[in-house]
């Protein structure tokens, strides 16, 4: 795949790269070079929230679990 720098320097991963890879806004690359190749990896952040993103599977609506966390009753 081919990407041409433009006059600012940016360059635009192709789409096909960003989804294997997980590439998505605010992700933050570190770019080195390598033997005349330019190498970029992501940049793993330690977000506390990102971590426990999608860890609790519910067996109802997220209204109703938070509905229950105030002392309500399942539906």
């Amino acid at each position: 795949m081919e990407a041409i720098v433009a006059d600012s320097g940016q360059v635009t991963i192709p789409e096909k790269l960003r989804n294997k890879l997980g590439i998505m806004p605010q992700t933050i690359l570190d770019f080195r070079e390598e033997n005349g190749t330019l190498v970029a990896t992501k940049v793993e952040q330690d977000d506390p929230v990102s971590r426990v993103t999608g860890c609790i599977k519910l067996d109802m609506p997220t209204d109703e679990f938070l509905n229950l966390l105030r002392g309500g009753t399942r539906k």
